[in-house]
């Protein structure tokens, strides 16, 4: 669509970090065309609809917001783009309403496509993949009030054999320094105070030798931009060159890591052809904490993949709450046709995958409690978000969420902030007379 309209489109984003910043450049793009962006729900003259294909949820609720749209929406035009349109079109092409189907490759550039007619079948636009690093041509104009996702980094080489990500998002791939920092600039110029570094596989970045030890530094140098965020990262691929980073006051490196265990068992490991042993990722937990205090240490945690017995369920546990881990995310396994996994025997049956979740969340919810509680009296600098309830809620450089009052407007502020007391899952905090950073 070349032509200026006024027409409203609306976008509908599931699965990561990545997803999400390449949305925040798909709505400026539309921006750019002449749409008025609307809330999902609203009518709406374009549908944009981001997927993800990491689960068979995921693809699940995928198809239902398409045909949520589709149903308030008769008359619009639906783009369907992304992960799952990467790995089964087929899927989506039977889904009455959709009228453009575009897989990853050309995902930032599906407005190309997007006729001003409804179409009798669905485009389908789903190009291979190729290894070549890339750029990004992208000026933001819209104000950034929250944290701002930067992608610098696509498509994974490390073939988990549970994992589908590579299929839809192809090999590794890193984004031109002088690009991406361009952006990070114009996120900045348009009010961010923190970029969080997205990607699939962000530790295996390279450009013209330059790591991603690099990015960071090169981001720091960056005025205006307060706090930089390092998003999940693979465990073999952390540079421990970022430690001294973390905590140099003079440098925007949050004390945070998320570092994906997905389980405690060697055999399960090696099945899952990930790069490490259980005894080297503790290893590396004890260096991590030990070089950076309060650090915050995330991690993700599949339950039920083919063959996980009770006894290795046990060496997972046991590794979670036996090493400073902040907390967990945890995900059951899900057959992704084409793996490796898929072909396995002696799956777990849910009702076991179900009590495995819930042992995982209650020591990732103990964890994080502990970790907030050793906070307490503290006085930590806060990036506030959003207000609710009364409240102002935002988070620390270690990731912790924090709600207090306050009569001023502190949406966008770094502020001095005295952690007091534990609310459920937050630190109730009294924002102190200090100047405002922004």
């Amino acid at each position: 669509m070349t032509e200026k309209t006024q027409k409203r489109a609306s976008v509908y984003t599931l699965g990561c970090r990545l997803n999400q910043s390449e949305t925040a450049i798909i709505e400026e793009k539309l921006r750019g065309a002449g749409y008025t962006l609307v809330p999902f729900g609203e009518p709406a003259d374009l549908g944009v609809i981001n997927t993800c294909t990491v689960t068979a949820e995921a693809d699940a609720k995928g198809r239902k917001a398409i045909r949520g749209f589709n149903r308030k929406n008769p008359n619009a035009y639906t783009a369907v783009i992304g992960c799952y349109s990467q790995t089964d079109s087929e899927a989506l092409a039977k889904i009455k309403g959709v009228d453009l189907i575009v897989g990853t490759q050309r995902k930032l550039d599906f407005l190309d496509y997007v006729s001003t007619k409804k179409n009798a079948t669905p485009v389908i636009v789903q190009n291979g993949i190729g290894a070549a690093d890339f750029t990004i041509e992208i000026s933001h104009e819209s104000a950034f009030t929250r944290r701002a996702n930067l992608k610098i980094q696509d498509g994974c080489d490390f073939n988990c054999s549970f994992c589908i990500v590579p299929r839809a998002r192809g090999p590794a791939r890193s984004r031109d320094m002088d690009n991406l920092l361009q952006e990070a600039r114009s996120l900045v110029r348009c009010g961010a105070k923190e970029i969080v570094l997205t990607g699939v596989n962000i530790g295996t970045y390279r450009w013209q030798g330059q790591n991603l030890v690099d990015v960071v530094n090169r981001l720091n140098e960056i005025a205006g931009l307060e706090r930089i965020r390092i998003s999940s990262t693979e465990p073999s691929t952390v540079a421990e060159d970022l430690f001294p980073l973390m905590v140099d006051p003079a440098h925007a490196l949050a004390p945070f890591l998320h570092i994906p265990l997905q389980s405690g068992s060697d055999k399960r490991l090696r099945l899952m052809h990930r790069r490490y042993t259980a005894l080297e990722f503790a290893d590396f937990l004890g260096r991590a904490s030990c070089a950076v205090a309060d650090l915050c240490i995330g991690t993700d945690v599949m339950v039920g993949f083919p063959g996980e017995g009770d006894a290795e369920f046990e060496e997972t546990r046991r590794l979670l709450a036996d090493n400073p881990i902040t907390y967990a995310h945890v995900f059951k396994f899900s057959e992704r046709g084409g793996t490796p996994a898929a072909k396995l025997a002696d799956r777990v049956d849910a009702k076991t995958q179900n009590a495995r979740s819930a042992i995982i969340r209650r020591i990732s919810a103990r964890k994080r409690r502990r970790f907030y509680e050793a906070h307490l009296g503290r006085r930590m600098r806060v990036l506030f978000e959003e207000q609710e309830g009364g409240l102002w809620f935002g988070y620390t450089g270690n990731y912790i969420r924090v709600g207090a009052p306050s009569d001023e407007n502190v949406h966008n502020e770094i502020r001095t902030t005295r952690l007091e007391r534990l609310r459920s899952d937050i630190v109730l905090a009294h924002i102190e007379k200090d100047r405002p950073t922004g």
